[in-house]
């Protein structure tokens, strides 16, 4: 008898000792999700195939982290729409929002509504930088813009005319098209810009405004435009003019991949979607937790979030024929076995 009895308080005092120690190594790594715990990405135009690499690895960080989340947004470009999709999401009091805003200012509200309500907001390729968003990762735009000007630059032996496409309010494609033409103003003296219009990412708008462009300036050599649909009018437009006509853009999408390889694209910056993706994920989940630390600084005096980063630059790669290959949404979606934004 004494010896069960021993046995018995050998096997508790075991599985104290082991409950411990998962309560132990629980503390050790804090870098996990509660039960429930969801954290949602929103964007305007969701059928874009932009954001589906986004949100792949936004997803895949956390499901490390062992959290829960959802890809949400409208498919049409209209910032009251996507608003009330933002609103929509809020209403399940997810942890956190990681939002692409189509206009900065319209976002104001309703990301401060979010933070006051306790759910986290990083913004992700578009700012809303006089709200309460807690971080901002993107591409550097004005980057981007100059190495588009350099490379049609120096495609045309750094004379010539060109034009811009654009979208007016969104603010990383403003960047964008301020940036490509200070590039040309700065260092390419001999180039000169005799055309805008807003194609507002819509390819048929895209596609007028350039057979307009050329018509109007026959000597047209280039025509910029900050993201992949409209691309797609421009080129379509510029092979019926004979194919001198360059056109350089931001973004891919498998046609846009598909025109480059054929030669009918000049070429295109692309934000490096999976490190957006991750790391918007990674700012968003520690903007949730700011207890996680105890810096050095005013933060608590502030009421400022202790995990705030003004800025990380995920970086961009530059589409050519030679890689375009690397970049079809729809071989890496085969090659990782997943239900991409469906899951």
């Amino acid at each position: 008898m004494r010896k069960f009895l021993s046995m018995l308080a050998i096997s508790a005092a075991a599985t104290t000792v082991l409950g411990a120690s998962h309560a132990a190594a629980q503390a050790a790594n804090p870098f996990k999700c509660e039960p429930g715990e969801k954290y949602v990405m929103n964007v305007m135009v969701s059928g874009v195939e932009y954001w589906f690499p986004v949100y792949e690895m936004f997803k895949q960080a956390g499901q490390q982290f062992g959290c829960e989340t959802e890809y949400t947004g409208t498919p049409e470009y209209d910032v009251n729409k996507q608003i009330a999709t933002f609103d929509q999401a809020l209403a399940q009091k997810p942890a956190g929002i990681l939002v692409h805003p189509m206009n900065s200012d319209p976002f104001i509200e309703p990301i401060n509504r979010a933070i006051d309500q306790g759910t986290a907001v990083v913004t992700f390729a578009a700012d809303s930088p006089n709200s309460k968003r807690v971080s901002y990762i993107t591409s550097d735009n004005v980057a981007e813009g100059t190495y588009a000007a350099d490379a049609v630059a120096k495609a045309m032996d750094g004379k010539g005319e060109y034009a811009v496409l654009e979208n007016p309010g969104q603010d990383n494609h403003d960047k964008r098209i301020a940036a490509f033409i200070a590039r040309m103003e700065a260092k390419w003296p001999d180039m000169k810009l005799v055309g805008r219009a807003a194609s507002n990412q819509d390819a048929t708008k895209a596609y007028q405004a350039v057979l307009s462009l050329a018509q109007a300036h026959p000597e047209l050599g280039a025509v910029f435009m900050p993201e992949a649909n409209s691309a797609i009018g421009a080129a379509q437009a510029a092979k019926e003019g004979g194919g001198k006509i360059r056109v350089m853009l931001a973004d891919v999408n498998a046609k846009i991949l598909d025109m480059i390889k054929a030669g009918e694209i000049f070429g295109s910056v692309n934000p490096n979607q999976g490190m957006q993706g991750y790391m918007g994920f990674m700012l968003l989940w520690l903007a949730k937790h700011p207890e996680l630390i105890d810096p050095m600084n005013d933060a608590r005096r502030s009421g400022f979030n202790g995990m705030g980063v003004p800025f990380v630059d995920n970086g961009f790669s530059i589409v050519t024929a030679e890689n375009a290959d690397d970049f079809y949404w729809d071989a890496y979606l085969t090659r990782r076995g997943t239900k991409g934004i469906e899951e």
